[in-house]
């Protein structure tokens, strides 16, 4: 398996460049979509928009909390997986009752082993949140914290990690 992680920061082209990376590849792509559609009209217009652009021959699969589960399913020796993204699938494990830390430590744990395991390629998008500033609430600041250190987790079992800036692509990794 050959694992790739895209990370940047909000509007950075970082979805852009993973998309180009999945249209070069040869084979079967997945887009694994992992965000949850609310009643924010913004929002909704958002995933539109990553909807349109994507090529129609792309299968589809929407991931709940149990992200490594979904990538298990679809993965191939032929096949890229385009996980769409980190942020949004840490967002899952916010509700009512606040942080649920242990299903979090449970699937983020299943995620990392599934990197280093599972056949074809994977490219996994990410927020870059460690150069933003300091979240006003105790929520965003767990947020930032669980994201970065996901993300360096997630840089230490991924062979190629790549830093998107103004839509233009940095390796960070190269493996």
């Amino acid at each position: 398996m050959a694992a790739h992680l895209v990370s940047g920061g909000a509007r950075s082209g970082k979805s852009r460049f993973a998309e180009a990376l999945a249209l070069a590849h040869g084979g079967r792509v997945v887009y694994v979509a992992t965000a949850e559609l609310t009643g924010d009209a913004e929002f909704a217009s958002r995933v539109a928009h990553h909807r349109a652009r994507r090529p129609v021959h792309w299968a589809l699969a929407e991931a709940d909390r149990r992200l490594a589960a979904v990538l298990a399913r679809h993965a191939a020796a032929d096949t890229l997986l385009l996980v769409d993204c980190l942020g949004m699938w840490l967002m899952r494990f916010y509700g009512e009752a606040g942080f649920d830390e242990t299903a979090w430590a449970s699937e983020r744990a299943a995620l990392l082993d599934a990197l280093a395991r599972l056949p074809g390629e994977i490219v996994l998008v990410s927020n870059e949140v460690g150069w933003g500033v300091v979240g006003a609430d105790a929520a965003t600041r767990r947020f930032v914290d669980e994201l970065g250190r996901l993300g360096q987790d997630a840089a230490a079992v991924c062979k190629r990690v790549t830093l998107v800036a103004c839509g233009l692509p940095l390796p960070l990794k190269t493996g």
